[in-house]
């Protein structure tokens, strides 16, 4: 039998006292195995790679392995299920339950991510995009480094979490990029400016809110400037926004293809030459509940360098220039929206000439319009070319 004892620094159960004194094995990190009462007669592992846990299973009877927190929680409980073997977990509440109880947050409506030993660059875009997420950090990805790469956020480091050195640090993400953390560390990051009251009912990122490809007249814009739904639904799903990944949404006019995007739970960054465009963006973006990056300069390979890194580009304006700077992208997808069909062929040129597969659809629409008397008619939209460049 194995027990898994979740450790949070309180004192331990009784059961888990019990489990403990009966152990002849003793499995945990060394900051747990010297927290804990082990006994004398148990033999210790120092928890590294599991492969040595396995090991030493055929030899003992009764182990025990203790974790933090909740380790059925991004913890070590998946991975011996994984191996089927028998067993108990005895948990303790999770370090994220912890830290949002330190600061007296309620944590139903956050994201949790996990950045130990994994890509930093998915974790940054969830926290780009959702108002509050909780982070387990690990080594060489934590408060310091994801301060690096996000814009104004405020930053609550919880270190040491049921430790008698226990401290928690509230800053920006700006000064945490220069600061130093004691590990282990749990980091929750608020985009304070969109944090709600509303009571929700259902825990994390609930899906789409209701229905996509939504209709003009959810958007503020300019003179009907603005990707028509239909011509957005198929750019949505070429473009495959979803938690982790990261949009640019170039020439984004009114922004309705990048706030398509964030309502996916997409990070965006939208890029439009025009003030007053830009601040319509924002004004929609707040008025569906998302968050999207808006810089306001003329589209070019220049200013595409200061951005972070897509997983995926839309091009609605801009020409030959910005075409080819985007299909040079590390993105694993470029959507570009013509209308010129003298713009087509080299469009497909540039796409191909970078690596990527191209291929397109003219989209011609006809909706349905009132006559006089009842009676209906089909109107045209203007056509539209959607090309489409992905990396093998």
């Amino acid at each position: 039998m194995i027990t898994v004892i979740g450790f949070d620094g309180s004192p331990l159960s009784e059961q888990a006292r019990a489990a403990l004194a009966c152990a002849t094995l003793v499995v945990g990190g060394q900051r747990h195995l010297d927290a804990v009462p082990v006994p004398e007669s148990a033999a210790r592992l120092v928890l590294g790679a599991l492969d040595g846990l396995y090991e030493a299973l055929p030899s003992h009877e009764n182990v025990c392995v203790i974790a933090s927190g909740d380790p059925g929680f991004f913890g070590i409980v998946r991975r011996l299920r994984e191996k089927d073997l028998d067993i108990r977990v005895l948990s303790a509440p999770s370090s994220v339950a912890t830290a949002f109880a330190a600061i007296g947050l309620s944590w139903d409506d956050a994201i949790v991510v996990s950045a130990h030993g994994r890509e930093l660059r998915p974790v940054a875009n969830v926290c780009r995009a959702f108002p509050k997420v909780a982070v387990l950090t690990g080594p060489g990805a934590g408060a310091r480094e994801l301060g690096a790469l996000l814009p104004d956020r405020t930053f609550v480091v919880a270190q040491r979490l049921g430790h008698p050195d226990q401290r928690i640090a509230t800053l920006s993400s700006h000064a945490a990029a220069h600061s130093e953390f004691a590990d282990p560390h749990v980091l929750l990051c608020l985009d304070e400016s969109r944090l709600t009251s509303e009571r929700g009912w259902i825990a994390g990122f609930g899906g789409v809110p209701g229905t996509w490809a939504l209709g003009e007249s959810e958007f503020a814009h300019r003179d009907s400037m603005i990707t028509k739904s239909e011509v957005r639904a198929l750019a949505l799903a070429k473009l495959g926004p979803r938690p982790g990944r990261l949009v640019w949404d170039i020439g984004a006019g009114s922004g309705s293809v990048g706030i398509e995007c964030a309502r996916f739970g997409a990070a965006v960054v939208a890029v439009e030459r025009d003030a007053e465009s830009c601040d319509r963006i924002r004004a929609n973006a707040a008025a569906h509940g998302v968050a999207v990056e808006v810089v306001t300069a003329s589209a070019s390979a220049s200013v595409f360098d200061r951005l972070p890194r897509p997983d995926a580009v839309f091009v609605g304006g801009g020409g030959v220039d910005v075409i080819a700077a985007c299909a040079e992208t590390p993105a694993a997808v470029v959507v570009v929206a013509l209308a010129a069909i003298e713009r087509v062929p080299e469009a497909i040129s540039l796409l191909t000439k970078s690596g990527r597969t191209a291929d397109g659809v003219l989209l011609q629409s006809s909706r349905l319009s009132a006559l006089p008397g009842d009676a209906h008619r089909f109107a045209a939209a203007n056509p539209v070319f959607l090309l489409w460049g992905e990396r093998p």
